[in-house]
Protein backbone atom coordinates (compact mmCIF):
# COMPACT_ATOMS: atom_id res chain seq x y z
CA UNK A 1 0.00 0.00 0.00
CA UNK A 2 1.29 3.49 -0.85
CA UNK A 3 1.71 6.43 1.47
CA UNK A 4 -1.50 8.04 2.62
CA UNK A 5 -2.62 11.02 0.59
CA UNK A 6 -2.25 14.44 2.09
CA UNK A 7 -4.72 17.29 1.73
CA UNK A 8 -2.51 18.80 -0.98
CA UNK A 9 -2.64 15.55 -3.00
CA UNK A 10 -6.40 15.23 -2.62
CA UNK A 11 -6.86 18.76 -3.97
CA UNK A 12 -4.58 18.07 -6.95
CA UNK A 13 -6.46 14.81 -7.62
CA UNK A 14 -9.81 16.61 -7.45
CA UNK A 15 -8.59 19.27 -9.90
CA UNK A 16 -7.12 16.51 -12.13
CA UNK A 17 -3.65 18.05 -11.91
CA UNK A 18 -0.82 15.64 -12.58
CA UNK A 19 1.89 15.33 -9.95
CA UNK A 20 4.44 12.85 -8.69
CA UNK A 21 5.04 12.18 -5.03
CA UNK A 22 8.59 11.85 -3.70
CA UNK A 23 9.54 10.72 -0.21
CA UNK A 24 12.70 11.29 1.76
CA UNK A 25 13.98 10.07 5.09
CA UNK A 26 13.53 12.77 7.71
CA UNK A 27 14.65 10.68 10.68
CA UNK A 28 17.95 12.59 10.87
CA UNK A 29 15.98 15.78 11.58
CA UNK A 30 17.49 17.52 8.54
CA UNK A 31 14.43 18.91 6.83
CA UNK A 32 15.67 22.25 5.51
CA UNK A 33 14.96 22.77 1.83
CA UNK A 34 18.52 22.47 0.54
CA UNK A 35 19.07 19.18 2.38
CA UNK A 36 15.71 17.91 1.09
CA UNK A 37 16.73 18.78 -2.49
CA UNK A 38 19.85 16.64 -2.13
CA UNK A 39 17.93 13.82 -0.42
CA UNK A 40 15.53 13.58 -3.38
CA UNK A 41 18.30 14.10 -5.94
CA UNK A 42 16.94 17.36 -7.34
CA UNK A 43 18.53 20.75 -7.92
CA UNK A 44 17.78 23.29 -5.15
CA UNK A 45 16.61 25.70 -7.89
CA UNK A 46 13.62 23.40 -8.51
CA UNK A 47 12.70 22.84 -4.85
CA UNK A 48 10.49 25.57 -3.39
CA UNK A 49 9.74 26.42 0.22
CA UNK A 50 6.47 27.75 1.58
CA UNK A 51 6.62 30.89 3.71
CA UNK A 52 3.56 32.16 5.55
CA UNK A 53 3.36 35.86 6.34
CA UNK A 54 0.76 38.22 7.78
CA UNK A 55 -0.13 41.87 8.01
CA UNK A 56 -2.32 41.67 11.05
CA UNK A 57 -3.96 38.81 12.89
CA UNK A 58 -6.50 37.77 10.29
CA UNK A 59 -4.80 38.35 6.95
CA UNK A 60 -2.26 35.77 5.88
CA UNK A 61 -0.28 35.58 2.64
CA UNK A 62 1.63 32.59 1.33
CA UNK A 63 4.86 32.93 -0.65
CA UNK A 64 6.57 30.07 -2.44
CA UNK A 65 10.22 30.61 -3.35
CA UNK A 66 13.31 28.51 -4.21
CA UNK A 67 14.76 26.93 -1.06
CA UNK A 68 18.14 28.65 -1.35
CA UNK A 69 16.59 32.10 -1.93
CA UNK A 70 15.46 34.74 0.51
CA UNK A 71 12.06 36.39 0.46
CA UNK A 72 12.16 40.15 -0.03
CA UNK A 73 9.41 41.35 2.33
CA UNK A 74 9.02 44.65 0.44
CA UNK A 75 8.48 42.85 -2.87
CA UNK A 76 6.17 40.37 -1.14
CA UNK A 77 4.05 43.18 0.34
CA UNK A 78 3.87 44.83 -3.07
CA UNK A 79 2.72 41.56 -4.68
CA UNK A 80 0.06 41.19 -1.98
CA UNK A 81 -1.02 44.81 -2.39
CA UNK A 82 -0.32 45.77 1.22
CA UNK A 83 2.07 48.24 2.87
CA UNK A 84 3.93 45.80 5.08
CA UNK A 85 4.04 42.12 5.93
CA UNK A 86 6.00 40.03 8.38
CA UNK A 87 6.70 36.35 8.86
CA UNK A 88 4.12 34.35 10.78
CA UNK A 89 5.52 32.91 14.01
CA UNK A 90 6.29 29.18 13.68
CA UNK A 91 4.13 28.52 16.74
CA UNK A 92 1.09 29.87 14.83
CA UNK A 93 1.73 27.92 11.63
CA UNK A 94 -0.37 24.84 12.42
CA UNK A 95 -3.23 26.89 13.89
CA UNK A 96 -3.69 28.84 10.65
CA UNK A 97 -2.55 26.41 7.96
CA UNK A 98 -3.13 22.93 9.39
CA UNK A 99 0.49 22.12 8.56
CA UNK A 100 3.67 22.00 10.64
CA UNK A 101 7.06 23.55 9.89
CA UNK A 102 8.94 21.35 7.43
CA UNK A 103 5.68 19.90 6.14
CA UNK A 104 3.82 23.03 5.12
CA UNK A 105 2.38 22.68 1.63
CA UNK A 106 1.20 25.78 -0.24
CA UNK A 107 -1.72 23.63 -1.44
CA UNK A 108 -4.54 22.55 0.86
CA UNK A 109 -4.17 24.85 3.86
CA UNK A 110 -7.12 25.22 6.25
CA UNK A 111 -8.20 28.31 4.30
CA UNK A 112 -7.31 29.55 0.84
CA UNK A 113 -4.91 32.41 1.51
CA UNK A 114 -3.57 34.68 -1.24
CA UNK A 115 -0.65 32.67 -2.63
CA UNK A 116 2.26 33.87 -4.74
CA UNK A 117 5.13 31.94 -6.31
CA UNK A 118 8.35 33.51 -7.45
CA UNK A 119 8.31 34.14 -11.19
CA UNK A 120 11.50 32.04 -11.58
CA UNK A 121 9.23 28.98 -11.36
CA UNK A 122 7.94 29.74 -14.86
CA UNK A 123 11.41 29.05 -16.31
CA UNK A 124 11.36 25.48 -14.97
CA UNK A 125 9.77 22.37 -16.46
CA UNK A 126 8.89 21.12 -12.99
CA UNK A 127 8.88 22.43 -9.46
CA UNK A 128 8.86 20.60 -6.16
CA UNK A 129 6.90 21.72 -3.09
CA UNK A 130 6.06 20.15 0.24
CA UNK A 131 3.43 17.46 0.01
CA UNK A 132 1.92 18.48 3.33
CA UNK A 133 3.92 16.38 5.75
CA UNK A 134 7.57 16.02 6.63
CA UNK A 135 9.21 13.48 4.32
CA UNK A 136 6.83 14.06 1.41
CA UNK A 137 7.35 16.30 -1.61
CA UNK A 138 5.17 16.89 -4.68
CA UNK A 139 6.67 17.34 -8.16
CA UNK A 140 4.50 19.15 -10.69
CA UNK A 141 4.55 21.58 -13.60
CA UNK A 142 4.49 25.28 -12.66
CA UNK A 143 1.14 25.63 -14.49
CA UNK A 144 -0.28 22.78 -12.40
CA UNK A 145 0.98 24.44 -9.25
CA UNK A 146 -0.64 27.77 -10.20
CA UNK A 147 -3.99 26.02 -10.69
CA UNK A 148 -3.69 23.75 -7.66
CA UNK A 149 -2.62 26.48 -5.25
CA UNK A 150 -4.75 29.19 -6.94
CA UNK A 151 -1.51 31.17 -6.99
CA UNK A 152 -0.14 34.14 -8.91
CA UNK A 153 3.46 34.76 -9.94
CA UNK A 154 5.47 37.74 -8.73
CA UNK A 155 9.06 38.93 -8.30
CA UNK A 156 9.71 37.96 -4.66
CA UNK A 157 13.44 37.43 -4.19
CA UNK A 158 16.12 39.59 -2.62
Amino acid sequence: MGASKTNAMRILDKKKIKYEMMSYDANDGKIDGITVAYKIGKSPETVFKTLVTHNGPQQLYVFVIPVAAELDLKKAAKAAGVKKIEMLAVKDLQKYTGYIRGGCSPIGMKKQYPTFIDESALDLSEIIVSGGKIGTQIVLKPSGFLMGAEAETAALLK
